[in-house]
């Protein structure tokens, strides 16, 4: 009789979320992270096939998203950020279930903090770079690229495009799991 009492007052102290407003919530985080998953591995793709090669006086010269850090940077961090997509949209399965845990919601609001912030990281650098190879830095002597390798420079700004819309979709999911984890009873 006890432990009924207990569970009873456990339910009746959490608030039941309306059917609609959690379908939202559900189709939303499982929408975006889709969304977010599949422009990741879309700018990866592109970063990794980003590569021209031509012969400049005399001389083969080769532009590759290699011999850049932050490029490597943004190309890791873009397939890390699809990896974790996919994989977490298993616990947002797992919070479609009515009397989940409202620590989940938190833990899921970490989760996309830290993707955006490592995503919002990389493509800042990349896009940092990608400004240099297109107009130069005649204060420190850097040449612009882009006039000789403009195949190069577009592949690198439709993966740029891509990663910062990634880094949208992870925004506006961290929003989504603030708004959700606020409601955790302290």
């Amino acid at each position: 009789m006890e432990t009924e009492n207990k569970n009873v007052a456990v339910l009746e102290g959490r608030p039941i979320p309306s059917p609609i407003t959690h379908l939202s919530f559900m189709a939303s985080q499982i929408w975006l992270r889709i969304v977010a998953a599949a422009t990741s591995i879309a700018a990866a793709i592109l970063i990794f096939k980003s590569r021209e090669s031509k012969v400049l006086f005399g001389t083969d010269v080769d532009a590759r998203y290699s011999y850049s850090p932050a490029f490597k940077f943004f190309a890791m961090m873009n397939v890390v950020a699809c990896g974790f997509s996919v994989v977490s949209l298993l616990p947002v399965f797992t919070l479609g279930r009515k009397f989940s845990s409202s620590i989940n919601y938190f833990f899921l609001f970490l989760h996309d903090l830290l993707l955006t912030t490592l995503l919002a990281a990389s493509c800042g650098a990349a896009t940092t770079v990608a400004q240099i190879g297109k107009y130069g830095n005649n204060h420190a002597g850097w040449m612009p690229i882009c006039d000789n390798f403009g195949k190069f420079c577009h592949k690198v700004a439709a993966s740029l495009i891509l990663g910062y819309i990634a880094i949208f979709c992870y925004l506006v999911l961290t929003v989504i799991s603030a708004n959700k984890a606020r409601q955790i009873p302290v």
